[in-house]
């Protein structure tokens, strides 16, 4: 089957464009004439335009409302062809339409729904397609669909809030940063001449010739560092995309002192809350650990569940690996490992997700707020070692005189 790129007219006389797969040109466009589409362009893509044209962004907050708005058609007893389709030419966004429209006629053709949303990697993240699949194999697509919204919905809103708490700090570093440079570029220099007299005799204090050094370094070799800067951060986010970078990555982030531990804390109480989801509605243990290590956002988590997993088919309870990764917090492990014991797992993670969300939400806002005034400080340290620098032979000179 090759991808062909068509724009055609439907009843209506309104323009539509897409992608459709067919044999060949003619079968392609037979197969619009047959959907009420009268064809006006049909060629062949290639892969990398295929790619491209899968590959378009849309905000998540569109895409956790289509979730809600296709829970609530289906809910509705509307089928689900009528309902992408309904979405498709609803939507006002047209990246997002024409995606709409490539599901629906992927379904038509036989493919399932978690299947034709999966060849959109960019639009329905992978834990949606996982869910989405879940909830079709288990009968509760409904459901699942409302879930992937709220978790979508929780996400963003998450992003929103740090981003939101973090751009005061954030000012105050890149602000810092400048006025920091500034002052070694272009006004330590000026100081060099007064200051030639005290380094010929060696008596120019360390701290003052330290940072006459770092001048000369920053003022004629700063662009080259920033070129290896840029092809560093090139390098570093082609190399996050592969298993093992990202791997790296997410085992980095874990380690940073306090935002790592909160990071980490948001990942098990996803991973609780989609596998207490899975297991309230019948999908099996293993089934459900599968499709929940996609869901944490962090590879180290998804390689501990993975092994969990593994143990558990082998016999073995699911606290105990869990508790042996050493990722998970000890309270979660031992409600886990009661839990199990009782028999009532599925509603024990949710009450764990609940209650992890809450005092991380906690630490996140507490983080925040001693952030600025270390920021503060570091800035105003930055500045007064420079000043210090400058100070120094200054005050040395000014007692040699008299």
């Amino acid at each position: 089957m090759t991808a062909f790129a068509y724009v055609a007219r439907d009843h209506s006389g309104r323009k539509v464009n897409g992608v459709i797969d067919a044999t060949n040109q003619r079968d392609a466009e037979v197969a619009l004439a047959e959907r009420a589409l009268f064809p006006l362009e049909v060629k062949a893509q290639t892969h990398a335009a295929v790619a491209a044209w899968q590959g378009r962004r849309v905000k998540p907050q569109l895409v956790a409302t289509t979730y809600s708005q296709l829970a609530s058609l289906l809910r509705s007893g509307v089928p689900l062809l009528r309902s992408l389709h309904v979405l498709g030419d609803q939507t006002s966004h047209a990246g997002l339409r024409d995606v709409l429209h490539q599901i629906h006629d992927q379904v038509e053709e036989g493919t399932t729904l978690g299947d034709a949303m999966a060849r959109h990697p960019r639009v329905f993240s992978e834990m949606a397609v996982s869910m989405v699949r879940a909830g079709t194999e288990g009968g509760f697509l409904e459901e699942a669909l409302d879930r992937v919204a709220d978790f979508t919905e929780k996400q963003e809103d998450l992003k929103s809030r740090t981003a939101g708490a973090l751009a005061y700090p954030i000012f105050l570093a890149v602000v810092g940063t400048l006025v920091v440079t500034a002052l070694i570029i272009f006004v330590v220099p000026r100081f060099e001449g007064l200051f030639a007299r005290l380094r010929s005799r060696g008596e120019l204090p360390p701290l003052t010739d330290g940072l006459l050094y770092l001048s000369d370094i920053l003022s004629n070799w700063g662009w080259f560092g920033l070129i290896a800067l840029a092809v560093l951060v090139v390098w570093w986010r082609r190399y996050a995309r592969t298993p093992e970078g990202r791997l790296h990555w997410d085992r980095w982030r874990t380690r940073i002192p306090v935002a790592g531990k909160i990071m980490l804390n948001l990942a098990v109480s996803r991973f609780c809350r989609v596998l207490g989801t899975l297991l309230r509605n019948g999908v099996p243990i293993l089934r459900s650990l599968e499709i929940s290590s996609t869901a944490t956002g962090n590879r180290v988590l998804a390689v501990a569940i993975e092994d969990a997993a593994s143990n558990i088919s082998a016999g073995e309870a699911l606290a105990e690996p869990l508790a042996a990764s050493g990722h998970f917090p000890k309270a979660v492990v031992e409600m886990i490992a009661v839990a199990e014991e009782s028999n009532n797992l599925e509603n024990v993670l949710n009450e764990i997700a609940d209650s992890l969300e809450r005092r991380t939400w906690r630490q996140l806002d507490l983080f925040v707020r001693l952030l600025e005034p270390v920021m503060l400080l570091v800035l105003a340290g930055a500045v007064l070692v420079v000043v210090i620098a400058l100070l120094m032979p200054v005050l040395k000179m000014s007692m040699t005189i008299e």
